[in-house]
């Protein structure tokens, strides 16, 4: 084979993309589609509560099309990170509407499912002989941290998709995975040097991204050969610029030249990026390093409490000037009147009062590097995290009274403080989650972590293998 070409649809399974630009993508014939599915970018919940961050219409009609267009074609379809956090409920997820697909399409092939959630007991043990090690910056993490987690996924690397296709799969639904590693894997198969594989992987995964004037999520392609790939983006309005392609290499990177892998290091040290058309770049000279142990990545998260969201705005210029001094007493006072409520059944320890000001530092905190507020109102956003949603509650419907009528020198009397658009005032979030785990396992290969079922679907029936 001397060139490998590859179709990403879209950069995340369930954004979209256009119907022109995939027609035109097919036809150039590529020899796999791939997709990446999921992301810790929309936070912890999506592990934690086992929910995906697309809705469903959204996410089948994406794949309906992808799987139509990979049947016609007879090439591989690869999906990983499946349902946002590729957990097995997201895994299962993602597979029932494949499966519904393939009912309402008479649609017949073999179908890989590989998981990616880790057992609490082959943590524990993995953890007791040391083959876990933090990441930095890493929390801690000990056999508590595990029992407590909702849910673990290690991010598989290139080898799970091939041994999935060796199997004899034509479409492999994946958990958690490297978003990189679902496109390298093929060209490495098939000869191509390891660091074109996995820098055009990197170009891929986040479909039109790399492109100077994107539109919306769309697709890019990609021709892998023995010494360079080309990228391009099958709409005639998009265009790849050298610098395009350049920037995006160093996307969601802590170094701008080393790209950790599970099994390697792509080096950028030495890549060129060339023009070859007004819409098109040839990118040479990368390169990859193997590891000296083959690591995976852990995600987890666990819940920390339940939470009601107060919303409102604040418009006098008194209360403006000294808004920082007059949060401070609000914090204060909701203290008080939980201690009136709850006296020690509500420990301030067991509860979180957090106040963001939007329009002085909501957005970047302590870091914010403009210190005078310019704006002739605020909004904040007043959470309340406690041990049960019934208490998140009673908090939030504190946290009003005492901002709607918490005083300042400058008035006498009673005042309105805050505005607030809701009604009720509080909103209950329900279960809230944070991630717990920055850390790699040190598998004895790159399968023991990520199991794999195999069916043959035909229609509505399926049959496992």
């Amino acid at each position: 084979m001397n060139e490998m070409r590859v179709l990403a649809p879209t950069g995340v399974l369930g954004s979209g993309f256009l119907e022109t630009s995939f027609e035109a993508a097919l036809a150039r014939k590529p020899h796999f589609i791939g997709c990446d599915a999921g992301s810790t970018d929309p936070g912890p919940s999506h592990l934690g509560a086992g929910h995906c961050a697309f809705p469903h219409a959204a996410v089948k009609r994406d794949l309906r099309l992808m799987l139509l267009g990979a049947r016609r074609l007879g090439v591989p379809l690869l999906i990983g990170s499946a349902g946002t956090a590729g957990a097995d409920v997201h895994l299962d997820w993602v597979s029932g509407i494949v499966k519904e697909i393939a009912g309402e399409e008479r649609l017949s092939f073999r179908l890989a499912l590989t998981h990616a959630e880790q057992s609490k007991d082959y943590l524990k043990r993995r953890l007791r002989e040391g083959r876990i090690r933090p990441l930095h910056p890493a929390p801690e993490f000990n056999e508590a941290v595990i029992e407590r987690g909702e849910r673990f996924v290690g991010m598989m690397g290139a080898e799970p998709f091939l041994r999935a296709l060796e199997a004899g799969a034509d479409v492999v639904i994946a958990g958690r995975s490297s978003d990189t590693a679902i496109f390298a894997g093929l060209p490495m198969k098939h000869g191509f040097p390891a660091g074109l594989a996995w820098h055009a992987a990197k170009i891929l995964e986040c479909g039109a991204a790399a492109v100077v004037n994107r539109k919306t999520p769309d697709c890019m392609t990609a021709a892998i050969r023995s010494d360079h790939f080309i990228v391009e983006a099958p709409d005639p309005e998009l265009a790849c610029t050298p610098q395009s392609i350049a920037a995006h290499s160093l996307y969601e990177n802590a170094d701008p030249f080393l790209i950790k892998e599970c099994s390697g290091t792509l080096d950028l040290t030495r890549s060129r990026y060339e023009a070859v058309s007004d819409r098109a770049v040839r990118v040479s000279g990368s390169g990859f390093s193997p590891a000296d142990r083959y690591t995976v990545k852990l995600e987890g998260a666990e819940k920390i409490g339940y939470q009601s969201v107060v919303i409102g705005s604040v418009r006098d210029p008194f209360i403006i000037r000294r808004i920082d001094e007059w949060t401070e007493r609000l914090k204060e006072r909701v203290h008080a009147r939980v201690k009136q409520i709850y006296g020690d059944s509500l420990p301030p320890d067991q509860y979180h009062i957090c106040i963001r000001i939007y329009g002085k530092n909501g957005t970047m905190g302590p870091l914010e590097p403009v210190k005078e507020i310019r704006s002739h109102e605020l909004a904040l956003v007043i959470e309340a995290t406690a041990p049960a949603q019934e208490i998140a509650s009673s908090l939030g419907g504190v946290i009003r009274h005492q901002a709607l009528h918490l005083p300042i020198p400058e008035w006498s009397g009673l005042i309105t403080a805050l505005a607030c658009p809701y009604n009720p005032a509080h909103l209950d979030r329900g279960a809230v989650y944070r991630f717990n785990v920055n850390h790699v396992v040190e598998p004895d290969d790159p399968y023991e972590m990520f199991p794999m079922e195999l069916y043959a679907v035909d229609g509505a029936h399926v049959k496992s293998l």
